[in-house]
């Protein structure tokens, strides 16, 4: 037991209502956890040295069971509706009573964490867990204290996760048993009625995306940042499947943080000290760092055996297709210094559009930047079901709405300025199909993506001439090193000209009608970059 082994009664926590607790564990080791974890019957090591563990009913987070409680802080500035919903202080209040209650007598474990890797933004997170797997997964994901630090420890935010305790909803407000609430008044995010480690990262991280931009003027991002030999910095944007965690991996640049950052006047910064990758499929040669680091301390997630042993197979997904894992950053290397960067010199904004209607690389201009920004598109592939074989349009505002508190135009106005200011270049990535769409077409070439991003981190797209294609109005290259020149025009990939045709109007007008609901909030700068879709009767 470490020097911050048991105490029981501590002062802070019975500032939480929790001075009831039978036990309380405060920043134990990760061995201390994972034995704790295994000794209650709750995990077990896979034969990487990971703690495998299953969340229960929930293998994902449940966006419809996460609230805001309304109030004076926050009245004004959420756009509230179906992904912001609200919550009644007074029900909170109960709510949260409720669940201390319920802690009452219960050994729990107490985890000291900062959030925010710049010195400016710290915050402490002091994270309260039912279960010594979620510790762990705070261990993990939250930047860890020095023993200096911890010594002077105060929490400005409370976490409190109770994955045993299930809400009435006729009594408790909720919409269900489980609910992930944040308080902004109170500084709490209470979470119950789910096992689901992301909840707690996804719940600072949606409380940072309200404090910096709305409180701070600092820019919050879903995205990966790398940078460069030179000390240029590079943010990657995608919903999933469009490549983020493997396009921002590249051996000759070091890596700030794969998912969630901050942009103030002069840097970018990593909010984590470690990563939560998803593990279907995984492979050491499709990912070896994320591979390589799935070992002790490592806490795998839902996950399968190959049958009667200890060996982790990826390709299980018979509890859901969500296997995950998290770990320290410090369990792979390449990693920046610091966790921050200059301000970036290129964004990238990655989206697999399986309709192969996008350039592989376009150059945004600022109002194409905001607007796409704000769009979040990509396209879902079906898969290999019978019969399906049309792919599913995604949009999601700023590339991760679920957890964007502010309405999404705050945030592209904001990379608006910061990029006009910064002369940054974004750029349009398509990872997705070229020369016709999927079922027809083919995917496009890692290596020639790869390439791409290459060729514009290293400026070698700056002199060349672009042509504007005649949908989008985006900008593209005609010549790319290392990339053949005819895939650049995706018209010119496809055989039917007027198929690509007949696809692009589909797509833009998807576009159009997905910007409806931001329309009247987003400044005329914004909408002329939509799209050029032709009215039909």
């Amino acid at each position: 037991m470490n020097e911050y082994g048991k105490k029981a009664e501590n002062a802070s926590i019975s500032a939480l209502g929790l001075g009831n607790v039978t036990a309380a564990y405060w920043n134990l080791e990760p061995s201390e956890l994972i034995e704790d974890s295994i000794m209650k019957g709750e995990g077990v090591l896979a034969n990487t040295g990971a703690l495998a563990i299953d969340t229960g009913e929930f293998t994902g987070r449940s966006p419809q069971d996460r609230f805001i409680v309304k109030d004076d802080i926050t009245k004004d500035g959420v756009w509230w509706g179906p992904v912001n919903k609200e919550f009644d202080p007074d029900k909170f209040d109960l709510l949260y009573n409720r669940v201390t209650s319920y802690l009452s007598g219960k050994e729990v474990y107490v985890r000291d964490a900062i959030a925010c890797s710049s010195e400016k933004y710290n915050m402490n997170v002091r994270v309260v867990t039912e279960f010594p797997y979620s510790n762990l997964f705070a261990y993990n994901m939250f930047i860890r204290p020095t023993a200096e630090q911890l010594k002077s420890f105060e929490a400005e935010w409370n976490v409190i996760c109770a994955p045993g305790f299930k809400a009435d909803p006729e009594v408790d407000g909720t919409r269900q048993h489980n609910f992930a609430i944040l308080n902004f008044s109170r500084k709490i995010l209470l979470i119950g009625g789910t096992g689901y480690t992301g909840e707690i990262k996804k719940g600072i991280f949606s409380a940072l995306n309200f404090i910096l931009p709305y409180q701070k003027n600092v820019l919050s991002m879903h995205c990966s940042a790398n940078v460069g030999k030179e000390g240029d910095t590079a943010v990657f944007f995608g919903l999933s499947g469009t490549g983020k965690t493997t396009l921002s991996s590249d051996p000759n640049r070091k890596l700030i943080g794969d998912d969630e950052h901050g942009w103030d006047d002069d840097s970018v910064f990593n909010f984590e000290g470690g990563c939560y990758a998803k593990t279907i499929d995984l492979s050491r040669e499709s990912e070896p760092q994320i591979y390589d680091a799935i070992k002790f301390g490592a806490l795998l997630e839902n996950i399968g055996f190959n049958e009667n042993s200890s060996e982790v197979d990826y390709t299980d997904s018979s509890k859901t297709e969500n296997t995950r894992v998290s770990y320290p950053i410090y369990h792979i290397d390449n990693i920046q210094e610091g966790l921050s960067g200059d301000s970036p010199k290129n964004i990238f904004f990655l989206t697999c559009d399986a309709y192969g209607v996008l350039p592989p690389i376009s150059k945004l201009n600022s109002a194409q930047a905001m607007y796409h920004f704000i769009s979040g598109y990509t396209a879902k592939v079906a898969g290999t079901e019978a019969g399906i074989t049309e792919p599913t349009m995604a949009f999601s505002a700023c590339f991760g709405a679920p957890f964007m508190p502010l309405h999404p135009t705050k945030y592209a106005e904001m990379l608006g300025e910061k990029m006009n200011k910064g002369n940054v270049n974004v750029w349009l990535i398509n990872t997705g199909w070229s020369g016709g769409e999927y079922g027809v077409g083919s995917r496009i070439k890692l290596s020639f993506t790869r390439n791409m991003i290459t060729a514009a981190l290293e400026g070698k797209l700056d002199n060349v001439s672009y042509n504007e294609h005649e949908v989008f109005g985006l900008a593209m290259p005609t010549e790319c090193p290392d990339v053949p020149t005819e895939i650049l025009d995706p018209k010119n990939t496809w055989k039917d000209k007027d198929a690509y045709d007949t696809k692009a109007q589909k797509l833009a007008q998807a576009f159009i009608t997905n910007f409806e609901k931001f329309a009247e909030y987003a400044n005329d700068e914004i909408l002329s970059a939509a799209p050029k879709a032709e009215v039909t009767a």
